[in-house]
């Protein structure tokens, strides 16, 4: 089983919210359902009764929380994704104007007569 989907899976049941969950993982709560759904097609069994003003855990779901927290205590802390630090921003070398150079006649430009 994945760590994801089991650490996915705690959040909501401890929660028993999906948005609440969602929003204490900082994922999306498409994203979120979509693992539990994938956790509930693995295992067979569905996790959750889902109502429109509740959610609850069944059966298998009270027996997979049980196991599921011991799995997490036992896995290493995910680590999180290094921030790079904000550097000086660069220049553009876009197609600008060409510096003028001395003694060297201007393109496209006439000479001026006598």
């Amino acid at each position: 089983m994945n760590i994801t989907l089991l650490r996915h899976f705690v959040a909501v049941a401890e929660e028993l919210h999906f948005a609440r969950a969602a929003e204490q993982l900082n994922i999306s709560r498409a994203k979120l359902s979509s693992s539990v759904e994938k956790l509930e097609t693995e295992l067979g069994e569905a996790l959750f009764n889902r109502n429109a003003e509740t959610t609850t855990l069944t059966k298998a779901g009270n027996a997979l929380l049980k196991a599921a927290r011991i799995e997490l205590a036992e896995a290493p802390e995910p680590e999180k994704p290094k921030q790079n630090a904000g550097g000086k921003a660069k220049a553009s070398k876009g197609k600008g104007r060409a510096p003028a150079v001395k003694g060297a006649p201007r393109p496209k430009k006439q000479r001026q007569g006598r």
